[in-house]
């Protein structure tokens, strides 16, 4: 969390950030999806630099959300990804969400990073006509209304998208304080308009910077959403071509109450471990 300050304002901020990272695979141009293919499957050296280029990115932030990342699989080296990249930008607390393994050589997962301890961890498996798809919802703050953050990597297909944004809905219903952050794959009118329609009102929806291809970014397919009684102090789409999606990010102000709580719960908790 945001170092503590004399200014109570900028002691309740958390800097927050979204990455689809493709495994760890660089991709600069269409082709590279061609000649990089079996890439998907096998290990190869270039991964791990990529990765280390990806906590270098994230390590100054609070809270980060990763897409397309392997909990450890051939094509990884076994490594999970998510811990490689907690444990080389510093930080103390990760959590990891398997949602597709194939035979030992693709481990799907969505990972959320926190310098922050976590109260509740779930792992929901979100429907669709493919099963694979997920949710990793993990709250912070010890209280009734604790902050409820969301990582998804929504289905291709809108069919699939209507049913999955309407089990998030129902999820996110029950509670006051939440971020939906994420590769949405739709456009961000249609996503507002969905979960809307579901009852569920959110703000800070990017729609003006695209993040999808990173190489000439076209749609806006990268989102973090929260909801409509947090502040948002500032969005971005950064400008760092090394998966083929560019990483997002916001920083959000939380309530007095919510921001004392998540303070609290983080000097009670030890750091260096993956839960607690």
């Amino acid at each position: 969390m945001t170092p503590q300050t004399s200014d109570n304002t900028n002691n309740n901020r958390l800097k927050m950030l979204s990455f689809n990272i493709q495994v760890g695979i660089d991709t600069q141009r269409y082709s590279d999806y061609f000649r990089k293919s079996w890439r998907h499957f096998l290990p190869h050296s270039g991964r791990h630099l990529n990765l280390s280029r990806i906590a270098k990115l994230v390590k100054d932030y609070d809270v980060v959300a990763l897409q397309e990342v392997d909990a450890g699989s051939l094509r990884s080296s076994f490594i999970n990804q998510v811990e490689y990249i907690a444990e080389s930008a510093g930080f103390p607390h990760w959590h990891v969400q398997r949602n597709r393994n194939l035979a030992h050589i693709a481990a799907h997962a969505n990972g959320l990073l926190s310098k922050i301890p976590a109260e509740i961890v779930v792992d929901h498996s979100l429907p669709g006509f493919i099963p694979g798809r997920g949710a990793l919802q993990v709250s912070f703050g010890g209280s009734d209304q604790p902050l409820v953050v969301v990582v998804v990597h929504l289905a291709l297909g809108k069919k699939a998208q209507k049913r999955q944004l309407q089990y998030l809905a129902e999820s996110l219903s029950h509670h006051e304080y939440f971020v939906l952050m994420g590769d949405m794959n739709c456009d961000p009118e249609w996503l507002a308009e969905q979960l809307d329609s579901y009852g569920v009102a959110t703000r800070a929806m990017n729609n003006h910077q695209p993040t999808y291809p990173s190489w000439n970014p076209k749609r806006s397919l990268d989102q973090i959403l929260v909801s409509d009684n947090l502040k948002v102090r500032s969005m971005d789409v950064l400008p760092n071509v090394i998966s083929d999606h560019l990483p997002i990010a916001m920083e959000i102000e939380l309530p007095n109450e919510l921001a004392q709580q998540i303070r609290a719960r983080n000097l009670s908790c030890p750091l260096k471990t993956s839960s607690c």
